[in-house]
């Protein structure tokens, strides 16, 4: 209770945001959210609360990079990289992955009301399809009590070989098992998700739509590439497909024909070999999920660009309170460095 009355005092009296003003001057800040969504909304009750961020919180969380950032949107970033622009003393870039629907039903009209650009990145194949990845929907079915961990043991057991029993329970067991089911081979992994469909089943619309997309692209939010199918590309078997593929793909759906310059890495996943791959396909700015702030002198000096994820514990007190302090203290001491 100490510690947290000195972090609040320090906030308090402005001698974080000095700290930050002298230290992260000549930085690019990168911060990445996922879902956002209101406790009124009917998704909400099977959301991850790991990957997921109340309305009201993404909102405290936008007025505190107001007061503390300039907020800058990609193309200005993409700029800076071609040596066309100098991007302003302590940037901050807002960016979401994977390509939920909540994002243009909840943060977009939050952005929009303080008057700030973003950047999503979207799963190819995600568009227009309802369901969510194969990891969601098993967190989701558990969460609304459909599907047991013994049940979901039992599916994977069938399939793996080698399975051995668990002793995690809850949210850990589910988390284990899943990790488990992507280790799989993709029929097998494909199997196990059919024999667990009926558990698995939500008519709630969870991915963004092609509609949803061009609305996004209209309102300030720029649209990045995470590949084709959300699967890690170090392990893809057709990089073409998930880089190449990815782009002609949103492009086809955002109905301009530009297809997307920016990359985050689908699980933060990525190799030498991924990043030349990248560049070749057409990528000009790629995003790791390594929590470093991006230290500039004019401009970005390599296309890898590091990020620090936004999530609720991180933000808030035990009673779901923001908590400035603690964001101040999770973003201006992070490490800053040039990724290679």
């Amino acid at each position: 209770m100490l510690f947290e009355g000195l972090k609040k005092l320090l906030y308090a009296l402005g001698l974080l945001a000095i700290y930050h003003r002298l230290r992260n001057a000549h930085t690019l800040t990168v911060v990445m959210f996922h879902r956002v969504l209101d406790p009124t909304d009917v998704r909400w009750a099977g959301s991850d609360m790991d990957f997921t961020l109340r309305a009201d919180i993404f909102d405290d969380c936008l007025r505190f990079f107001v007061r503390h950032y300039n907020i800058v949107p990609v193309s200005e970033v993409l700029a800076a990289r071609r040596g066309q622009h100098v991007l302003p003393p302590r940037a901050l870039l807002i960016t979401f992955d994977d390509g939920w629907a909540d994002n243009v039903d909840h943060a977009l009209p939050r952005l929009q009301s303080h008057g700030l650009p973003g950047l999503i990145f979207v799963v190819a194949n995600a568009v227009d399809r309802r369901q969510p990845f194969f990891q969601e929907r098993i967190v989701n079915a558990w969460l609304r009590g459909r599907l047991s961990l013994d049940r979901l043991a039992f599916a994977v057991a069938e399939q793996d070989e080698d399975f051995n029993p668990i002793e995690e329970t809850g949210v850990l067991g589910i988390r284990v098992m899943i990790s488990r089911i992507e280790r799989l081979q993709a029929a097998r992994r494909e199997a196990v998700l059919q024999a667990l469909e009926i558990e698995l089943h939500d008519s709630l619309t969870h991915m963004v739509s092609s509609l949803q997309l061009r609305k996004l692209a209209a309102c300030g939010v720029e649209v990045g590439a995470h590949g084709m199918t959300h699967d890690p590309l170090p392990d893809s078997k057709d990089l073409e497909v998930e880089l190449v593929g990815a782009r002609r793909a949103l492009a086809a759906h955002l109905g301009d024909g530009e297809p997307p310059i920016a990359l985050s890495f689908p699980h933060g996943r990525f190799d030498p070999h991924v990043v030349a791959k990248a560049l070749a396909a057409g990528y000009e700015l790629l995003f790791t999920s390594l929590p470093v702030l991006n230290l500039l002198q004019t401009r970005p000096s390599t296309p890898l660009l590091g990020r620090v994820g936004i999530s609720s514990q991180a933000v808030t007190d035990e009673k779901g309170r923001f908590r400035p302090e603690r964001l101040a203290l999770r973003l201006f001491r992070r490490p800053r460095g040039v990724l290679g």
